[in-house]
């Protein structure tokens, strides 16, 4: 096992004593940091230290790649610097005093949506492979499709359709019950709530606009009626719906006693929330996202929307450093609720597999710089799997011009998919297996796509510094191809 006592006590140091320390965790392979002033911490001799792999500071934390090792690291830090560690929860928390407002919005929204993105990924994956099959005609079976040509396979398709219909007509249920977990409210409750914005007794929200007005049931209350419509795969209602029965459960529990608490909270707190989210949240709700999801869409089917899809793929990696990326979950479930799919998620795995090439690139031009090659192949890996965060903080904003050649990358691929209008089915992993989540008429061109944001930020790359652009910023010994500080 590493002896990390020498490396812990230099972080310590560097990252302005333990008196600079509100809160530290770690996760699987980052130290993080809640600092009393940002400021003290010397990002420069930091990132010096042998174990250590890069830094960078997202969502009011300052983090630190360690490796596979940070649990060991940490328990070592943590027996030097006398900070007890505390969970992730309350590391987010105290972050929030580093945050501004805007800020904070897309922590909470990052904070909803990160533990449903999962089975997002999942349900966007079978629905790509139910539409290879089920809908893609072969012509080794004579212009048929699989599920038309045998019976194994039509019943695949029928039983994967189990999955994706729990995934994403019932993805209320899910996010009720993530605000439920993200406020530290009665979880039972917020599954409770998203269950009644799709109960089976309600109209089906697929099937409002094919039902003639006088056809839709209702609740007749004698002095008023309120219409019974689900709201399957509406994200902006559920999410109203999750934060009142959040503030309004709070709110209670500081005036009814303990004791009687058991009772008189989840009843108040549900019901009067179930009659707002039909009577008021859901309608609201339903016209906001419908909105939001018109206005991309405008966007991407409009003459210019070669100019929307350059400028989102050229800016998609700045907004993932601000955290304001996390938006983008929602627009994407509100596109596929509202139009059958996505135009925006393609580009943004477009994005994610441009800044695994700018790595690659500097995997390419730094090669035989084998403490680098610790965290830049890693980071190359992870980015074409989707996951940008160590490419970004660890690689390409380090140096610079390898970023600024993928955000170019990204955008020409980001104008090439819009002008063909690639569509996706719904989120699935944003980099090279994203392809399976893209509805299969776009195929070839999204494999277009895809090789363009390989080649674009690789080649940028590799011309940025041979011919000096950004080149202070890139402090490589020419002769032996290291970094020199």
């Amino acid at each position: 096992m590493a002896d990390y006592k020498k490396d812990a006590q230099l972080l310590l140091e560097d990252i302005g004593g333990k008196e600079n320390i509100s809160a530290v965790t770690h996760c699987a392979t980052r130290m993080r940091f809640v600092l009393v002033d940002p400021a003290l911490a010397d990002k420069e001799k930091i990132e010096k230290i042998t174990t250590v792999k890069g830094t960078f500071t997202q969502a009011g934390q300052f983090q630190v790649i360690i490796g596979n090792d940070v649990p060991t690291f940490y328990n070592e830090f943590v027996k030097l610097s006398g900070n007890e560690g505390v969970s992730k929860d309350q590391v987010k928390s105290a972050a929030k005093q580093n945050m501004n407002l805007i800020q904070r919005a897309m922590a909470v929204l990052a904070e909803v949506f990160s533990p449903i993105i999962p089975a997002i990924i999942v349900g966007g994956l079978i629905l790509g492979f139910r539409n290879v099959i089920g809908e893609v005609p072969m012509g080794f079976l004579d212009g048929k499709t699989i599920v038309e040509t045998s019976v194994f396979w039509n019943g695949v398709n029928s039983f994967l359709w189990l999955i994706g219909e729990a995934i994403f007509h019932f993805l209320p249920v899910g996010i009720t019950w993530s605000i439920a977990k993200k406020m530290g409210t009665t979880q039972i409750l917020g599954i409770v709530l998203g269950i009644t914005l799709v109960s089976p007794q309600l109209l089906n929200a697929y099937a409002v606009a094919e039902t003639a007005a006088k056809d839709i049931p209702f609740w007749d209350f004698g002095f008023a009626q309120v219409n019974m419509i689900g709201y399957q795969a509406q994200v902006i209602p559920a999410m109203l719906a999750g934060f009142m029965l959040a503030y309004l459960e709070i709110w209670l529990r500081k005036f009814i006693p303990q004791a009687v608490s058991m009772i008189f909270v989840p009843f108040f707190s549900l019901v009067p929330t179930v009659l707002m989210a039909h009577l008021v949240l859901g309608p609201i709700g339903w016209k906001i996202g419908s909105f939001v999801s018109m206005i991309v869409n405008t966007g991407l089917a409009s003459s210019f929307n070669w100019l929307f899809g350059a400028l989102f793929g050229f800016l998609y990696a700045p907004l993932v450093i601000t955290g304001l990326h996390h938006m983008t979950n929602a627009i994407d479930l509100q596109l596929v609720a509202d139009f059958g799919g996505t135009n925006l998620w393609p580009m943004i795995a477009l994005s994610n597999i441009a800044q695994g090439s700018a790595v690659l690139a500097i995997i390419f031009l730094h090669r035989g710089n084998k403490e680098e090659e610790q965290i830049s192949i890693p980071a190359a890996i992870s980015c074409y799997l989707g996951v940008t965060e160590p490419a970004i903080f660890g690689i390409n904003l380090k140096y610079v011009y390898p970023f600024i050649a993928a955000m170019i990358g990204s955008g020409v691929a980001g104008l090439i998919s819009t002008l063909f209008n690639v569509t996706a089915l719904s989120i699935g992993v944003g980099g090279l297996p994203g392809i399976l989540s893209i509805q299969p008429p776009y195929y070839l061109i999204f494999a277009i796509c895809m090789l363009i944001a390989i080649v674009v930020p690789f080649g940028l790359t590799v011309a940025f510094r041979k011919y000096g652009v950004f080149n202070k910023l890139d402090p490589i010994d020419e002769k032996t191809g290291k970094i020199v500080a």
